[in-house]
């Protein structure tokens, strides 16, 4: 099979290239049923290669696999060329784990469900439909050396059980109840059983046929009937669309899709001057905050452990985007590398978000006012019990955010009648939620300008007193450039409105002053939990908010390639280990943000939506107001 020739070396794979790939690479190595695809993907051209390209020019369509095999316990990783039909690269990885797969995730209920001692456990909770139990194959995050990732493949399923089919199940906790179950061996090897914990006595449904329930709890008050409101764009979308090349505005980007990172943005240009290259989550990491046996080992990467793309839920018109929408399906892959397409899965629309810039001139009384829009590009993720949503956002006045929703259902635990937990927060009766903490890490490629880039922290500091500040009113801004990777982890400090502009030496505005781009922090949390925690070394991107480090392709995910079971010590302090000079060059900007969450009665029995970001703001890239220019509104609705 010839794959066919995009019209951009960027363009994901499609459908029938993840089966050509999949294909050409059973048949060069000769590879058995036992091997199981784990991801395929585009294999990205460098960063120079994609600069040298020209339309017309030649594309060489290679896919990237992650590969394990179960029969030798082995992961590996390979690219092929469709065009060439010839292998390019084979690395094996010893003693690491992939992320869990689909056949992996989906299996895992059955091989709890028919084990003698699970089913015991139930019995004595008085479970005997084994059919209502809901078993969430948790990773197993690291408890000790009996979980070296050379050794065995296991997770860590936790049980829920149902009332009866339909019926919300996380309500109803199987506390205390661990099981270990080997991957490869397809068996349970092992039930942790820490005592019988009553169910909780109310249900917490939240779907329509459930909500009005007699019995049904927590009590739902009546709402007041809300008009019908709609988007109309009579005269179409203001964005274009070729493949996955997206022009709106000055705007112009690529659209990407990976079944690990899910949605990624390449070539991010305002009037045709670059500024990001390529932009992703690059981890994404909850540890609870609970010491109970059924809690402690709940510390997941769900990008690196499980993958989000994958994940990615198909989204509907008028529920999760409304307006004008163009949609983008996501193409993945299963174990036997066969192509499984979610349609859309990346919703793009735009949005009126209120006005943008307004002056009255309050001796003439004229005014002026625009408003303000953006372009809307989302995906969401169902893991398990939570749900995420990953939305950019660009904006009329150069503006880049990057914003996560959280809602979805909280990990529950039950406690006996009369407790009240210590490291959470009651929900209804005997049900609580416990205290945990969500962390995102975003990759940017920086290129504002161009690829030679500094990265400078900036600080508003009082200016000292005397002659030049003799109220002592005055305060300046104090630069910092990130020199090299050595000190390349930064970290946010509110009382000096700290912020980094990433901007390019080169290049200067009409002022004189290099052009750039400034990230602005959003509200975060740092870690709660200690260095000296025993899953703390997993997740050492956590420890600071920025990370400044030099281009690698290498050097992807913010928590190493292969967090599952892993003990720790990979991903960002290893990559800034290196101290690699930072100036005026190809650079990495990788932010950190932590959503804190406790619990609270209002986020059961499905969570209200809550949020995490960060902006990219223009600083000096632009000679005045960007949207200065923007149409106004209709005259008679401005006065």
């Amino acid at each position: 099979m010839t794959a066919v020739l995009q019209t951009h070396p960027l363009e994901p794979l499609t459908a029938d290239e993840v089966a050509a790939a999949s294909a050409l690479l059973t048949e060069l190595r000769g590879l058995t049923p036992t091997a199981r695809f784990v991801f395929v993907s585009l294999h990205e051209p460098s960063k120079a290669a994609l600069l040298a390209w020209a339309p017309g020019d030649p594309v060489d369509r290679c896919a990237e696999i992650v590969l394990y095999d179960r029969g030798t316990r082995t992961t590996s990783e390979a690219v092929v060329s469709l065009t060439r039909r010839e292998l390019v690269s084979w690395r094996d990885r010893p003693g690491v784990q992939p992320p869990i797969t689909a056949e992996e995730f989906t299996s895992t209920e059955d091989i709890v469900r028919a084990d003698p001692r699970w089913q015991e456990a139930m019995r004595a909770r008085g479970v005997t439909d084994f059919s209502l139990a809901m078993i969430d194959p948790w990773a197993s995050s690291w408890t000790g050396p009996e979980d070296d990732p050379a050794v065995r493949r296991i997770v860590r399923p936790l049980t829920w059980v149902r009332a009866a089919p339909g019926e919300h199940g996380y309500a109803r906790p199987v506390e205390g109840l661990i099981v270990t179950v080997d991957l490869d061996a397809g068996e349970v090897v092992d039930v942790a059983d820490h005592g019988i914990v009553p169910f909780p006595p109310q249900p917490g449904n939240y779907e329509a046929e459930w909500i009005h329930a007699p019995d049904n709890v927590p009590r739902v008050e009546s709402v007041r009937e809300v008009k019908a409101w709609d988007v109309v764009q009579p005269d179409g979308p203001s964005f274009t669309v070729d493949g996955h090349a997206v022009g709106w505005q000055k705007w112009t980007l690529r659209i990407g899709f990976t079944p690990r990172e899910g949605l990624v943005l390449h070539q991010i240009a305002y009037a045709g001057r670059p500024i990001v290259h390529r932009a992703g989550l690059a981890e994404m990491y909850v540890p609870y905050g609970d010491p109970a046996p059924t809690h402690r080992i709940k510390n997941v990467f769900d990008q690196g452990e499980y993958g989000v793309g994958w994940l990615a839920n198909p989204l509907q018109l008028g529920c999760d985007c409304v307006g004008h929408i163009q949609y983008f399906d996501g193409v993945v892959n299963d174990q036997d590398g066969a192509a499984v397409v979610i349609p859309n899965a990346v919703c793009m629309h735009e949005e009126d978000v209120g006005i943008g810039w307004k002056h009255t001139d309050f001796r003439t009384g004229r005014v002026e006012v625009r408003r303000r829009r953006r372009l809307v590009l989302s995906t969401i993720v169902t893991v398990g019990n939570y749900e995420y949503g990953y939305f950019w956002y660009l904006y009329t006045d150069g503006t880049i955010e990057y914003e996560v929703k959280m809602t979805g259902v909280i990990s529950t635990g039950a406690v006996a009648p009369g407790v009240t937990p210590a490291h959470g927060t009651l929900v209804a009766p005997g049900l609580y939620g416990p205290h945990h903490q969500h962390f995102f890490c975003v990759r940017m490629e920086m290129a504002v300008d161009g690829p030679g880039n500094t990265v400078v922290e900036l600080d508003s500091v009082p200016s000292p007193p005397g002659p030049d500040n003799p109220h002592g009113n005055a305060w300046e801004v104090r630069r910092t450039p990130v020199v090299s990777e050595a000190v390349g982890a930064r970290d946010t400090d509110a009382s000096v409105a700290r912020h980094w502009r990433i901007e390019n030496p080169s290049v200067h505005s009409a002022l004189g002053t290099p052009t750039g781009y400034v990230l602005m922090p959003g509200t975060s949390a740092p870690p709660i939990y200690p260095t000296t925690a025993l899953f703390a070394p997993r997740a050492g991107f956590t420890r600071h908010q920025v990370w400044v480090t030099a281009q690698d392709r290498s050097q992807r995910f913010a928590a190493g390639d292969y967090p599952l079971q892993n003990p720790g010590g990979d991903g960002l302090p290893a990559y800034v280990a290196a101290d690699r000079p930072l100036e005026d060059t190809d650079l990495v900007l990788w932010y950190s943000m932590g959503a804190h969450h406790i619990v609270r009665p209002g986020d059961w029995p499905v969570m209200p939506v809550s949020t995490v970001g960060f902006m990219l703001k223009p600083s000096g890239f632009f000679d005045g107001n960007p949207a200065l220019d923007y149409p106004p509104s209709a005259p008679e609705a401005c006065h």
